[in-house]
């Protein structure tokens, strides 16, 4: 996993690499704030995002109309969040958390344990920005090179010890890694007794699209990760698919999707575990996987 949260700074709306797509999905979440229809309101949005993630956001809408996308996986999440909760989760992981204020805007229990984790400027942004708000839950801040594999796996280690009932998100991240880094992060959580963990996932089509739009703007920040096999590549590593949702069916449902994708949604749903060349799918997974210790 090495070297792909490493940071620079760049001039004007491009990404410097990586690290500023957490300042562009803030930026994505104050546009949706701003709506009359919003599907969630984050009132820390604007700020965490700043000038540069507010104009990445505008940016990404004027070549690939790809607001709405972002919107839909923010609910998604929202919405499987508060149902884990209730069915009992008591510690939830947030590998790569970037600028995320779940904690802040959700109505979770007090007793809720929130782990974010992820490299240090963007750990210390959010605490300067954030420091005179009060979250909802215990939230827990750890700056960690998550490419550092024994940083990753003593940081696993230390978190195992606190979570009985922990479910592990990695929002926005697998997209950037190559498969063999997805494999060894996959291993990684099980190895620490990690059972439950949600990730958004898009089919290989997908994946071309984002890359023929976006510009040299996201050349820094490649998209490496959409496997043919789709859910299946998690199965065949010992994970169990619990739930593969739909960001378009989603979306339909939501009364968000463009015009071209409301055709799409009339017609049933892929098979998440084999994508056909050219099959357009993005989604959320949710894996299973019986605990098992390191010894």
């Amino acid at each position: 996993m090495e070297n792909f949260l490493v940071s620079t700074r760049a001039a004007g709306p491009r990404l410097s690499d990586v690290t500023d797509t957490a300042a562009w999905i803030a930026g994505e979440r104050a546009r949706e704030s701003d709506r009359p229809d919003a599907l969630f309101h984050d009132p820390y949005a604007s700020a965490l995002a700043g000038e540069i993630g507010r104009e990445l956001a505008a940016l990404t809408e004027r070549r690939m109309g790809a607001s709405w996308s972002i919107a839909v996986r923010t609910r998604m999440i929202d919405e499987l969040i508060a149902s884990s909760v209730a069915d009992g989760c008591n510690c939830v992981i947030n590998l790569a958390a970037g600028l995320d204020t779940r904690p802040y805007r959700l109505d979770l229990p007090s007793s809720l344990r929130w782990v974010e984790v992820d490299l240090p400027p963007l750990i210390e942004r959010k605490q300067r920005i954030l420091h005179a708000e009060t979250p909802n839950c215990q939230v827990i801040r750890e700056a960690v090179d998550l490419a550092d594999s024994a940083a990753r796996r003593r940081f696993l280690d230390q978190q195992r010890a606190h979570c009985t009932r922990a479910l592990v998100l990695s929002e926005g991240l697998l997209h950037y890694l190559h498969e063999q880094e997805v494999q060894i992060l996959a291993a990684d959580l099980s190895a620490y007794g990690f059972a439950t963990w949600v990730f958004d996932l898009m089919s290989p089509a997908t994946a071309r699209k984002v890359r023929t739009s976006v510009g040299v703007e996201w050349e820094r920040a490649p998209i490496r990760f959409a496997p043919t096999q789709g859910v299946a590549f998690f199965e065949a590593l010992g994970w169990q698919v619990l739930h593969a949702s739909s960001a378009i069916r989603t979306g339909a449902s939501l009364r968000r999707l463009p015009p071209l994708l409301r055709l799409l949604s009339l017609f049933p749903d892929p098979n998440p575990r084999h994508f056909r060349k050219h099959t357009p799918w993005f989604g959320l997974v949710t894996l299973r996987k019986p605990t098992k210790s390191v010894t």
